[in-house]
């Protein structure tokens, strides 16, 4: 079964649900030349200044990976290609002290540039061994 079928997608779900996670966030790893792009949220964000993933909450009505697509866009500007493998989940304490669990994928994108953000105040393509900060789940997705 492929990353990318209803029924993948549709367990990744069923299994969250079923161990009362409350909220999902679609991310993406977009790698090129040997480098991630990270984003960072900013200051005055929950979480503010930590760098991560392009990722967004999953809507009513939409799956993981067509929050997957849309995030990404909206966050980046880039254009998804391709859903080339899931990488795994975390979960975390959200802002509303409910839990969400992120789903990771590894993508390709149309183009890498440009790059324009709506939600984070910086960018970088960064070599997986020399990070900047972020989370030790994210560290552990890039670093893996």
């Amino acid at each position: 079964m492929t990353v990318t079928s209803p029924e993948f997608v549709a367990g990744l779900a069923a299994d969250a649900e079923a161990a009362g996670i409350t909220g999902f966030v679609a991310a993406a790893v977009i790698n090129h030349d040997g480098r991630v792009l990270l984003v960072r949220r900013n200051p005055d964000d929950y979480m503010g200044g930590l760098w991560e993933i392009p990722s967004g909450t999953v809507e009513a009505g939409e799956t993981i990976l067509d929050a997957l697509r849309r995030e990404t866009n909206e966050e980046t500007g880039l254009t998804i290609d391709q859903v080339t493998g899931y990488v795994g989940h975390f979960d975390y304490e959200n802002s509303r002290g409910g839990t969400t669990r992120q789903f990771n994928f590894t993508v390709t994108v149309a183009k890498t540039e440009p790059i324009v953000l709506t939600e984070h105040d910086a960018h970088q393509w960064a070599v997986p061994s020399e990070l900047p900060e972020v989370s030790d789940a994210v560290r552990g997705l890039i670093t893996s």
